[in-house]
């Protein structure tokens, strides 16, 4: 604890005081209730009795600490008159509920300290100068007596009797200040499930950031593009501008549904269902693909339905992903898109020529996320991952996901 001028002109300084003062106030409700069996003991010895009220008096007064509203009260009165560094809450169900009682009971006993000491110091430092209390008012202390009104050094012992006080008060506030983190806020073992709690929460918000990221990205990246298309043949081909138009309003109401369902959980409100959309969907896709006027070449082969539904939602958005950046970098030619189911486990490639593409629209600028979210994205399910150039001129995205199909 740091001695000197500055805690002094702490304004916690005093409303710790005043946190102190006002434990020891609320204890005092408790001890009629701790006096009466001394009361009903008549006989008994003095010190007994004595010493069994202030034992049934802290019973009581940790018996109070056990409540989860007492912590409560006490965790914001902390927060606020000591400035303490805790949580605003309560702290998890699975408190140590242990501490409350003790921190009570340390919180009660600095209190009355500090109540006790400080007027015994207030009053003898009013009394030493003046003669209001007659000459009965006497200070003896290291041999030597001062009695009221004895000139300067009555005057210099009542400003000691100031500063003792004021030392006491910063005292009591310091080291209810110092405990009150390590009583009333979390354990270690709650500290380490709030860590892993807030990384779960985290995990799940980067996985729907990935998940936003695949389904707007490719939809405003086709979307855009169908737009173009739209442009370019509304008057010498009206069938394949309705197509597109089509198309755009397919793939902005599935992206809407998934930016409803996202924000819904981030918003921690009850969410329906999140949009599965698996490697069933990705015909659909292909066609959305098809009407930005880009060639595709689909390469499927096997039982599709035969991956496990989570594998297979976690495909398609790869497949997503790989599309969508084709068609971001401007892909020049046809755009062959692989899923293919073995015994090996499920390979997925998307493969296109880079340049400017014959209708010369310029590559898309990117936000640098979804490669890196892929790879992730395949590393967690315990699969290799590729994607570059292959030196012929053309892009590569290639990943294969081990899988154990339903018998």
């Amino acid at each position: 604890m740091t001695w000197g001028i500055r805690p002094l002109l702490r304004g916690s300084t005093y409303t710790g005081v005043l946190f102190a003062f006002l434990g020891a106030a609320a204890s005092a409700v408790l001890l009629p209730f701790a006096v009466l069996p001394a009361l009903l003991w008549e006989s008994g010895p003095y010190g007994v009795r004595a010493a069994l009220v202030l034992v049934v008096w802290a019973g009581l007064i940790a018996a109070a600490g056990l409540a989860r509203t007492t912590r409560r009260v006490l965790i914001a009165g902390a927060r606020r008159l000591l400035d303490a560094p805790l949580p605003e809450s309560a702290g998890p169900l699975g408190v140590d509920r242990r501490r409350t009682p003790l921190w009570l009971l340390l919180h009660v006993a600095a209190g009355w300290t500090a109540t006790l000491t400080v007027n015994l110091l207030l009053l003898t430092a009013l009394a030493l100068p003046g003669r209001w209390l007659g000459d009965e008012a006497e200070l003896s202390l290291f041999g030597r007596t001062l009695r009221s009104g004895d000139g300067w050094a009555s005057w210099a012992a009542a400003l000691l009797c100031v500063l003792l006080a004021a030392l006491v008060c910063v005292a009591v506030s310091g080291v209810l200040r110092r405990l009150a983190p390590r009583l009333l806020g979390p354990s270690p073992a709650e500290r380490l499930a709030l860590a892993a709690a807030r990384e779960r929460r985290l995990a799940e918000r980067n996985r729907l950031a990935q998940e936003l990221h695949d389904s707007i990205g490719h939809t405003l990246t086709a979307a855009t593009i169908q737009a173009a298309v739209v442009g370019e043949v509304l008057t010498s081909d009206p069938m394949a501008a309705r197509a597109a138009l089509r198309s755009i309003e397919e793939s902005t109401r599935a992206a809407l549904e998934d930016l409803d369902y996202v924000l819904g959980v981030l918003r921690e409100e009850a969410a329906g269902t999140a949009p599965a959309r698996t490697l069933a969907d990705l015909p659909e896709l292909l066609d959305r693909l098809r009407h930005t006027g880009t060639v595709v070449e689909p390469d499927l082969s096997g039982d599709l339905a035969r991956v496990p539904a989570a594998l297979s939602r976690a495909a398609y958005r790869i497949l997503q992903e790989g599309v969508t950046n084709a068609l971001r970098h401007g892909a020049d030619g046809p755009i062959r898109v692989t899923a293919a189911l073995s015994l090996d486990g499920l390979a997925l490639g998307v493969a296109n020529r880079t340049g400017r593409g014959r209708s010369g629209r310029a590559a898309f600028p990117t936000s640098g996320h979804g490669l890196p979210g892929l790879a992730e994205r395949v590393r967690l399910l315990h699969g290799e991952f590729r994607a570059g150039p292959d030196g012929a001129g053309r892009w590569v995205l290639e990943a294969r996901l081990p899988v154990r199909t339903p018998a």
